[in-house]
């Protein structure tokens, strides 16, 4: 898929950037002071927990909400102020809405291309996208998963500049959700900047070139994903069977040992060869099959847990984190 930017290379300038941005909900800070920038051609996600403003920060950026302080630009330009210059050169996907229900999805992306001087062609991106089975069936009738895919042809068929995916493969099979994770890389390879918001932590994983992860309206976390996995500590992770008895693998270790989710263990200590043969011998012992064991590296998931998980502190006082 071409989707070849109208961007000047010798702009340097970043594609997006935003300034000590705060929006608020009547008593709810949904976004405090926020700097963030966003280089040409990157993609970037930008995650957190519900709540987190993230959404809010992203719709700052398309223009639908008006900052209380701070400042915005995309290209150089106020998504409000500007909206129509900016408009041309922007892509949006839409988790719901802004189709007509019973429009079909060549009808919608024909519609869609008209607005824009040098659109990609409708087919080709209809048959990208695997939609090629459906032209015939109303918007209405799609699956969940093919509105997603029919959402993506429409973000992508004005050849953005800058385009906006929020939860780009939700609803997807695995087969489709791979697709969506060629188209874009796709995008990168094009030049495009891509501004990615996602639930899935290995989505952001595999794709970004940058992280960032906000929590309660302020950034805790920036940086690529090897940055932000790279442990600061010695430390071992790994998989097996969920509900281990750690007091006693513990007691076998010598250090602590947390189980993070369902089944991923993290083992707090010196990582050398002792301690790998201790944690083997007390698996064997108990005839418990290991997964996956990893050393000095973090999940994106942990970094992620660790940093936004309600711990009970005041708003204001996380550890602000820049890798």
């Amino acid at each position: 898929m071409s989707a070849t930017p109208h961007h000047d290379p010798a702009r340097v300038s970043p594609a997006i950037e935003i300034a000590g941005l705060t929006k608020r909900y009547g008593d709810t800070l949904a976004v405090d002071r926020l700097d963030l920038a966003v280089d040409r051609g990157e993609t970037f996600a930008l995650l957190g927990p519900n709540g987190a403003g993230k959404t809010t920060t992203v719709e700052c950026c398309e223009g639908y909400r008006m900052p209380d302080a701070g400042s915005v630009r995309v290209l150089g330009l106020d998504p409000r102020r500007d909206a129509r210059r900016l408009r041309p050169h922007v892509g949006l996907m839409l988790q719901e809405g802004g189709v007509y229900p019973v429009a079909r999805p060549r009808e919608v992306l024909q519609l869609f291309s008209r607005f824009y001087a040098d659109p990609l062609d409708p087919d080709v991106l209809l048959e990208r996208v695997g939609l090629t089975d459906v032209l015939r069936t109303r918007f209405r009738d799609l699956s969940g998963g093919q509105k997603q895919r029919l959402s993506l042809a429409l973000a992508l068929v004005g050849r953005p500049e800058v385009v906006f995916l929020d939860e780009p493969t939700a609803g997807l099979d695995p087969a489709a959700r791979r697709m969506a994770w060629n188209h874009v890389r796709e995008l990168r390879d094009d030049g495009v900047t891509v501004v990615l918001t996602t639930h899935l932590l290995d989505e952001a994983e595999e794709l970004a070139d940058r992280v960032a992860i906000i929590d309660r309206g302020r950034l805790v976390a920036l940086g690529t994903p090897d940055e932000l996995t790279h442990a600061d500590r010695d430390e071992l992770t790994f998989t097996a069977r969920p509900g281990l008895d750690t007091v006693s693998l513990e007691a076998t270790l010598g250090v602590g040992v947390v189980e993070l989710r369902s089944g991923r263990y993290v083992v707090h200590g010196t990582n050398d060869p002792g301690l790998v043969a201790r944690l083997a011998t007390w698996l064997a012992e108990h005839d418990i099959r290991l997964g996956e064991l990893q050393a000095d590296k973090r999940s994106l998931e942990q970094v992620f847990l660790g940093l936004t998980e309600d711990n009970g502190e005041p708003d204001h006082s996380r550890r602000e984190v820049q890798a």
